[in-house]
């Protein structure tokens, strides 16, 4: 075990630490975070139609619907200033995100990602004909600014709301948006600006010194999107061809998902945030599919997706990263050492709410070669249970957004809108709890002399947990 652990620090453990500290992956994970209370929002939203038109629908309560219009119409707007517009709402946190890793002016670098985005849209209205259209039909089309080529009746300046503005999105923003803001960062550490006078105010300052590197980031984003018109495509629906589909398609597969939650488990114990390394990861792919799925789930449509980002954090990190919240109550419960049963008790109440900092570095599990064993395998076992429930329709998948604070139970129910997923829960938390027995009884074999462990090793440290003071909203406990 030690022989293995060792090896682990030599070689993985350098690696996960570049990682957390590279600052293109920073950005992005801090802009993810930026997009949340959007996020929430639109879960609101959501959650309260649930309650007052799809339950009461489906018991026949038409009174209450009836009288909840107006309501219901209110969480509609809420919805298409949030969830809809997710993409372009991360397109100007990416950017924004990027230049205050990089030390440039930063609204600037979002407006820079948001025009490459609008750029790669397709921004052309197209209805296939099934017959002929009348003289007059035709002339009125045209008048409005359309054409009519004997196939089709298509018009220019139209933007597919429902489609292209939500997650479909983001991995065009990610390769667009670094694409354009390269060169903007580039040409600003050069100076290849304009510098105003010091009497000038400084917001006007900072919007002239954007205006060479903008211009020449927004040219080299319009270049690339004519070359792909010239082939009558274009760059989000190639991309997402590409790129995002079969990398979707892959997430949804069980030795992805089993890969992410070993991955997690193993930085953490190296005292390195997990979530946070490859919390890129994690919401670049899991978070697309859960916000399609919510997407979907307020216009009534079929969820698209089985597996999504909240699901690692309802069913294999419960109370943080290893559910330790298990390992908390099974130490209540059996151990016998003064020193952890002082641990446990002080961590149980933040252990409810996914905060599980004192239970990591108090106990510590980090570099813990006792509990080693047990923080893998219990999420492993657990992600593995759910994954199969999920895929035999036994729970319906997470359909919205919710806090990362949340305790277990309520955030499965909120969740999923469904009362098997606390059931669901329920099993893989008694599971959890029997795999920590075992070595909570070890542990008290052993003299808490001994089994101390060196000081963990310092976490990785970057630009953004400078700023946030190294917690984001997902929480340092998952």
């Amino acid at each position: 075990m030690n022989a293995f652990i060792g090896w682990l620090n030599r070689h993985v453990v350098p690696v996960a630490a570049k990682i957390g500290s590279i600052r293109w992956l920073v950005a992005l994970r801090d802009a993810f975070i930026a997009i949340m209370p959007a996020m929430m929002a639109g879960a609101v939203s959501t959650v309260l139609n649930v309650l007052i038109r799809d339950i009461p629908t489906q018991f026949k309560w038409m009174g209450i619907v009836d009288s909840m219009q107006w309501l219901i119409g209110i969480n509609a707007m809420v919805w298409t200033g949030t969830l809809a517009i997710l993409g372009l709402l991360f397109a100007f946190t990416f950017g924004y995100q990027l230049a205050v890793q990089y030390q440039v002016e930063p609204v600037t670098g979002g407006i820079v990602v948001l025009g490459t985005f609008i750029m790669s849209l397709p921004q052309n209205f197209m209805l296939p004909l099934k017959g002929t259209l009348s003289k007059g039909a035709a002339k009125l089309i045209t008048d409005a600014g359309g054409v009519v080529d004997g196939k089709n009746v298509s018009m220019w300046g139209f933007f597919n709301f429902g489609k292209f503005f939500g997650s479909y999105g983001f991995f065009t923003v990610m390769i667009m948006g670094a694409l354009a803001m390269t060169l903007y960062i580039w040409l600003m550490k050069k100076n290849v600006t304009i510098r105003m006078p010091e009497a000038v105010p400084p917001a006007i300052a900072k919007a002239f010194t954007g205006i060479i590197p903008a211009t020449a980031a927004l040219y080299l984003a319009g270049v690339v999107n004519y070359l792909f018109s010239l082939n009558k495509t274009t760059v989000i629906e190639f991309i997402a061809t590409i790129v995002q589909e079969p990398l979707l398609n892959m997430s949804q597969g069980f030795w992805a998902v089993l890969l992410m939650t070993l991955l997690v488990q193993i930085f953490w114990f190296f005292g390195l945030h997990g979530t946070n390394v490859l919390g890129p990861v994690l919401d670049s792919i899991w978070l697309t599919a859960q916000i399609a799925n919510m997407n979907a789930f307020m216009k009534g449509e079929a969820l698209p997706f089985v597996w999504t980002r909240n699901a690692f954090d309802l069913y294999a990190w419960i109370g943080g990263a290893g559910s330790t919240l298990l390992l908390l109550i099974a130490i209540l419960m059996f151990s016998k050492r003064d020193d952890q049963r002082t641990v446990a008790k002080l961590s149980i109440a933040p252990g409810c709410f996914n905060v599980n900092e004192p239970v990591m570095f108090g106990l510590p599990i980090v570099l813990d070669p006792i509990y080693f064993i047990p923080f893998i395998l219990a999420p492993v076992v657990m992600v593995s249970i759910a994954y199969g429930a999920h895929m035999l329709g036994w729970v319906s998948p997470v359909k919205n957004q919710i806090v990362w604070s949340m305790p277990p139970f309520v955030n499965s129910i909120i969740a999923t809108m469904d009362w098997r997923a606390p059931i669901l829960q329920a099993v893989n938390m008694v599971i959890g709890f029997l795999i920590y027995v075992p070595f909570v009884k070890a542990a008290n074999k052993l003299d808490p002399e001994l089994t101390v462990p060196e000081p963990p090793m310092k976490k990785a440290k970057t630009v953004a947990d400078d700023r946030n003071g190294d917690r984001n909203l997902e929480g340092d406990a998952i």
